[in-house]
């Protein structure tokens, strides 16, 4: 209780809004005409000012949340100033002026608060914020879980769907590289690490649909991850009571090398802990990731991308006891188990790009990438359950008849799957003024082997459930029933899977003015041809078309508004995991999903206490054929691997964004969503992501006498999803929601060390750029969320109960941070 009530303190002393001066970062390399770098340029603002070196570098601070002029400077050119710049605290920009010889020239170029202006309906997020945001899976994922139309109800989960999706309709690229998840992971709480290394992101784009036919064949969104290019030596370290990692920064004596890498390690135990599951938990999440850069010429560029990643989850349930029902009648599951789960999933990624700068207005690059990954599920599990009134089931001695609500079930798993997904791609540019066309080709290898053994049975008070199936039909336990002991249900199968690609794609932008209102659009369209082939598989091939288009318009008002609106044709050819039924069957005929995008949206930028802000809102519809139907249990989705319904989404989203507290960028976010499926036509019922209404609030504050002392919360508020069927239950039947996701993180830390805070050569932090201490609350309110259903059976009744899963409850982190 005194813990809380400090907390409780604390909280309420952060709530100020009383300023602070806070830093932003411009940096950069200026060139001159032959872009060639530009040695003792001043770059000068306000209150600051620096040089370049000899390599044409320079970084400056300057003061954020207010415009800012910055002025370039040579004796022997002419300056360059950059008017009206804004950036939010620890906003870092880059800007690469050309300056010009014997010329007048003095470019004017307006940033909003975001840095920013997303005419194509791209957000840029800020690294700063990744990074300092708590949550029980911090990262990239996390602070786009607080985006409106982003939903995720687990906390132990990197996975998210976007506007009526589902996780496997997200694009994500790191450096223009396409980057995969593991296939067999089931449970949130398997997930260790997220494949985006936080400490080595340089800038976060993400769109949530209508986004422009360069990028991939998915429905729903994607994600642009830049890792950074050092410029100099750094290393960080983080520590905490879930793992560590560390990442080092390097820049070689003659600036062709530069090199980032970094190494991670999580321990789930902290949160898994705290279930309502007690279990012997010992898992080992780990990886290594480097991306290197290689200056060979002024024109030619190599990058490096490397990842090893293992993950070996071990898991020995113990007991479980749920509590559920109503005040009159309450509820109570038991669960005794045996046997444990062994998995492991090991992937490794290697990727090597090439950058060729033909002239000015081309550039080309070549991209080819290796990603392998080897997973196994094996499981032995054993639960003996009692259910029923909460005085009965602890009551061993009870003369009361409670045989119906008693059980067991025995899980068993051995599912190997082997994948190798090799890419070369080849893309270009040619920008020439206003104008740019872009495009690219694609050729993608995919060899999965796969074999599922999976088992369960069921037994109710000494008799074996058999499958719904008539082969089955009986009359117990009123009659025997002599029939072979089978498995309630049971995937037995294996595949060798081998799927060919070849994409492209073509696209043309332009900017340009119309009665001196700004217009900008992009038109483009791509293609994907594939062949799917394997053994005892035919061998079938398909083509798709995806025209796709992109109009922003920015009037010449005193209000600052920028209004868009995009459409397309968003298609997404089967992978494996579309192409395998519920019982491991490949479907070699499943056609591409289809989706119909029109998406309108505006964003208004304004000054509200003398410090920015943007209101951005959107509205979308989604028309869907030859739908794909699937199953969401935990975070293992399954298909039914054929097109045998349609579906639609709409929804509106609102977003303000901006300096509720001088110094600091918060932003409150509100989202509608409808979706549902027609399956078979036999009518419209929501599908498993149909996430009705979410808010989300990011909040910074500090204390104004002591600004290194800082608060980080994060809201959550989602209404609840459908709670799923149990196995051979119609859909249609079960479609009762699970209870509304609520969460509140809350993460206080203070800065010992920072942008702001230095100390002399003597004392003992003076080589620290930065040293962080700092406390985090999962889950300050302690609610209990729950992500999916356990279905009990009851075989004199054939009643079944949904038993829900809760997730965390109120959970305490330390958190150390350094940065050299």
């Amino acid at each position: 209780m005194k813990l809380l009530k400090a907390l409780v303190l604390i909280f309420a002393l952060c709530f100020s809004f009383q300023g602070f001066a806070q830093t932003a970062t411009i940096t950069g390399v200026v060139l001159n005409e032959q872009n060639k770098p530009l040695a003792n340029v001043n770059v000068s603002s306000t209150n600051n000012g620096t040089s370049t070196d000899a390599n044409g570098y320079y970084i400056l601070k300057i003061t954020s949340d207010q415009k800012t002029n910055i002025t370039f400077s040579h004796i022997s050119h002419a300056d360059v100033v950059l008017e009206k710049l804004i950036l939010t605290t620890n906003e870092t920009f880059e800007f690469y002026p050309i300056l010009k010889a014997n010329s007048i020239q003095i470019d004017e170029v307006t940033i909003t608060a975001t840095g920013k202006k997303k005419s194509l309906g791209i957000s840029n997020l800020s690294t700063q914020q990744i990074k300092k945001i708590p949550g029980a899976n911090a990262g990239v994922e996390n602070i786009l879980k607080l985006l409106p139309g982003v939903n995720s109800n687990n906390e132990l989960s990197t996975q998210y769907a976007v506007r009526g999706g589902n996780y496997d309709e997200n694009l994500i690229y790191i450096n223009e590289i396409e980057v995969y998840k593991p296939f067999l992971i089931r449970s949130g709480q398997q997930e260790g690490l997220s494949f985006i290394n936080s400490n080595l992101v340089q800038s976060v784009k993400f769109s949530a649909g209508g986004f422009q036919a360069k990028y991939g064949d998915k429905l729903s969104s994607t994600l642009n991850i830049t890792y950074k290019k050092p410029i100099e030596f750094g290393a960080q370290i983080d520590i905490s009571l879930l793992g560590a990692s560390a990442s080092i920064e390097t820049m070689s004596k003659n600036k062709k090398l530069s090199n980032i890498t970094g190494v991670r390690y999580r321990n789930n135990s902290l949160l898994v802990n705290s279930k309502n599951t007690n279990t012997n938990f010992n898992p080992t999440f780990g990886d290594f990731q480097t991306y290197s850069t290689y200056k060979f010429s002024d024109k030619l560029l190599f990058n490096f991308l490397g990842n090893i990643s293992i993950n070996n989850y071990q898991n020995e349930p113990l007991t479980r006891e749920t509590n559920f029902g109503t005040l009159n009648n309450p509820q109570t599951l038991l669960v005794h188990y045996q046997g444990k789960e062994d998995n492991r999933f090991n992937t490794a990624l290697g990727a090597l790009k090439a950058n060729y700068f033909v002239s000015d207005h081309v550039t080309l690059k070549a991209i080819s990438s290796v990603y392998h990954t080897t997973e196994e599920e094996y499981s032995d599990v054993i639960a003996a359950y009692r259910l029923g009134p909460s005085e009965i089931v602890f009551n061993e001695n009870s003369s009361t008849d409670i045989s119906k609500g008693i059980g067991s079930q025995f899980n068993r798993s051995r599912n190997d799957l082997d994948a190798l997904l090799f890419n070369l791609e080849h893309k270009g540019k040619y920008s020439k003024e206003n104008k740019e066309i872009e495009w690219g080709i694609k050729y993608t290898h995919e060899d999965i082997r796969d074999q599922l053994r999976e088992s369960e049975f069921i037994d109710s008070t000494g008799f074996s459930i058999r499958p719904p199936q008539s082969q089955f039909t009986n009359n117990q336990p009123n009659e025997p029933f002599n029939a072979p002991i089978e498995a309630f249900e049971g995937i037995y199968a294996t595949n060798f899977i081998k799927t060919n690609r070849f994409s492209g794609y073509i696209q043309f932008s332009k900017n340009t003015t119309w009665n001196t209102h700004d217009i900008y659009y992009n038109a483009g369209i791509r293609s994907q041809y594939w062949t799917t082939s394997g053994t005892g598989v035919e061998k079938v091939s398909q083509t798709v078309y995806s025209p796709r288009t992109q109009i922003g318009i920015k009037p010449n008002w005193k209000k600052d508004m920028l209004f868009r609106i995009a459409a397309g044709i968003y298609h997404q050819p089967p992978f494996y995991r579309e192409l395998r039924n519920s019982q491991g069957i490949i479907n070699p005929n499943v056609k591409a999903q289809k989706a119909l995008h029109i998406v309108a949206g505006n964003e208004y930028s304004f000054a509200l206490w003398d410090r920015p802000f943007t209101m951005i809102g959107e509205v979308y519809y989604k028309k869907l054929t030859n739908v794909n139907p699937y199953t969401i249990e935990d975070v293992r989705i399954r298909y039914a691997a054929l097109n045998n319904a349609k579906a639609y989404a709409y929804g509106a989203e609102l977003r303000l964004n901006g300096a509720f507290v001088p110094g600091t960028e918060s932003w409150v976010s509100l989202s509608y969503l409808k979706t549902e499926e027609n399956i078979e036509d036999k009518g419209y019922i929501s599908r498993p992501t149909d996430q009705r209404l979410k808010v989300a609030v990011l909040f910074q504050d500090y204390i104004p006498n002591m600004p290194d002392l800082k608060m980080y919360l994060n809201l959550v508020y989602n209404t609840g999803l459908p709670g799923g069927s149990p196995s051979y239950a119609d859909p249609y039947i079960f479609q009762k929601r699970l209870r509304d996701y609520k969460r509140a993180d809350l993460g206080i830390s203070y800065i010992f060390v920072g942008d702001n805070k230095k100390f002399s050569k003597n004392h003992w932090t003076h080589n620290f750029k930065e040293l962080t201490i700092g406390i985090e609350v999962f889950n300050l309110f302690n609610n209990q969320n729950s992500i999916t259903n356990t279905w009990v059976r009851d075989v004199e009744s054939k009643q079944q109960f949904a038993i829900p899963n809760f997730m965390t409850s109120r959970v305490l982190n330390l958190k150390l941070s350094m940065r050299l």
